[in-house]
């Protein structure tokens, strides 16, 4: 989806400081950090949000998942972290790609 930052970012047509990326996935750091280490980790295919999630999404959601603590790891998260999503106006979503935001290293905000 052209319009979409995250596209961009996952397409590399748009500036982010990439911590991990594969074939599906990419993170990279947040830029306004609400932690010392606050990371973003989005699917290369557009998803708006987990009302969205199809079927066909399942090993593709799976592998995100699964790959997390693997990228907390790779950033100095070794002694726990959070892990938020937020869906749509109400769970006040503001880039409507499905990410997930990887927090920790310090005081975490309150949700």
């Amino acid at each position: 989806m052209a319009e979409c930052i995250f596209c961009q970012i996952a397409a590399g047509n748009a500036p982010a400081k990439i911590v991990y990326q594969d074939e599906h996935l990419v993170a990279f750091r947040d830029r306004a950090p609400k932690a010392a280490i606050h990371l973003l980790v989005i699917p290369r295919k557009h998803i708006r949000n987990l009302d969205d999630l199809q079927v066909d999404d399942a090993e593709l959601i799976s592998h995100l998942m699964m790959t997390l603590p693997q990228i907390a790891r790779e950033n100095g998260l070794t002694d726990g972290y959070r892990t938020v999503t937020n869906t749509g106006r109400g769970g006040r979503q503001e880039v409507y790609h499905i990410h997930f935001h990887l927090m920790g290293g310090g005081k975490l905000p309150k949700i």
